[in-house]
Parts: structure tokens; sequence; C-alpha cells
């Protein structure tokens, strides 16, 4: 019988209090929308793929080779994201970022037993993204050479210019799809603190729960007329 009015009593204070409760959802999501749409500056991604493959003078695949390019992908990793490369792709295109801002843009992401691993740069400007990560690629090739005086990088695909970019971050909808989770949490959880807080007497029934006594009878109100 408690478990029934427990839950009752949680329908009737959702009820009660059902406008503030969507009223902090709405403000949740117009806040959220507002700052995705207006206030967040909008980030775009573009990708290259690097094959490492050092050239075999014989037709056969040398698979101690093949282990030796996928180990020193690790390394490329590391050399990609270096001033030896990025003060370079600064100075070529004309950046107005030091290495440290620039290699924070840039992410390398490799398959386990793959000998191709994937370069990706984030900008704000979807034109200038597709530039730094073709370049970044290309002056990796190049200089991997004297670096480690090996020629086993190529560039298997490179960036391109889409006709309509979309940013990758912020996303809208699931912003304000968060926004309305948390708002209406909020709200349901304000409508329960003020039905908690509130001790006022209504009827019978809350005479009986706070006095914990049996209501013998009522007196019904009459007007001053009667």
């Amino acid at each position: 019988m408690e478990e029934t009015i427990s839950i009752n009593d949680i329908f009737k204070t959702l009820k009660k209090r059902w406008k503030l409760i969507m009223l902090l959802t709405l403000i949740a999501a117009l806040i959220s929308g507002s700052i995705s749409y207006f206030l967040l500056t909008p980030v775009y991604q573009s990708s290259t793929q690097i094959l490492v493959n050092q050239k075999q003078s014989e037709n056969q695949l040398d698979s101690t080779q093949i282990r030796s390019n996928i180990d020193m992908i690790n390394t490329y990793s590391v050399i990609i994201k270096s001033p030896a490369i990025l003060e370079k792709v600064i100075d070529e295109l004309e950046l107005d970022q030091s290495v440290e801002q620039l290699s924070q843009k840039i992410t390398i992401n490799s398959q386990e037993n793959s000998q191709v691993f994937s370069l990706t740069v984030l900008d704000s400007n979807p034109t200038k993204v597709v530039e730094i990560a073709n370049t970044v690629s290309a002056t990796f090739q190049k200089e991997i050479k004297d670096i480690m005086n090996v020629d086993n990088v190529s560039v298997l695909a490179k960036a391109e210019i889409k006709d309509n970019p979309t940013p990758v971050k912020p996303d809208p909808f699931m912003n304000i799809a968060i926004a309305v989770a948390v708002g209406l949490m909020a709200g349901v959880g304000l409508a329960f603190l003020l039905e908690y807080m509130d001790n006022t007497i209504r009827d019978e029934k809350d005479i009986e729960t706070l006095l914990d006594l049996p209501l013998l009878g009522s007196i019904r109100k009459i007007s001053q007329h009667k």
C-alpha cells in the first residue's frame, strides 16, 4: 500500500509542477541552442592517408620488412608533429600560429597490423584545413628521406575541399538533446524539492499524515451571508 501511495504522490507532484519542469527544460534547450549556433566557433575536419612501405627490389613481399614498416608508424607519428615538419608547413602556408598550436590540431590514427595511417587536421577554416592536411603530408613525405634516410612513405589519399563542408563540432542537435535531458532532471528535482519544503495543510489527508491521528469529522465552510 505504501508503494502505491508513494507512486501516486510522485505523479501528483509531477502533475502539479509540470509547468515548472517544462519551463526549465525549454530554457536549457534555448541556452544550449543559442550557444551552439551563435557563440561556439565551427570546427572542420580533413584527413589524408599515408602508406609506409619500403620499395622492394624483387617482386616479393618481405614479412620482416612489412613488420618493420608497421613498427615505424609510431616513430613517424612523432616526427610528423615535430618542429622539423611543422615549421616548414607554417612557413609555406604563412600560418599565424606556433608549432605547438598547429600540433594540437593534428591527430594521427593507425590500425593494428596496417601499414596505412591517417593524418587528421581540425581547423575553423574549411579551406585552410584541407591545405594544412595536404601540406603536412607532402612535407613529411619529402623530409623523412633526410631525417630517417629511408624512402618508404607515400601519400595514398589527399584531402579534398567539399562543396558544402559540414563542421564536425559543435553538434547543435546533440548539445540541445543533452540540455533537454539536464533541464528535465533539474526541473523534476526542483519540483520535488519545492514539494518537500511545502508544509501547507490542504486537506484531511495532510492532517492525518502530519498528526498521525484518525479524522473524526470536518466542519464545512459557511459564507458570511448564510
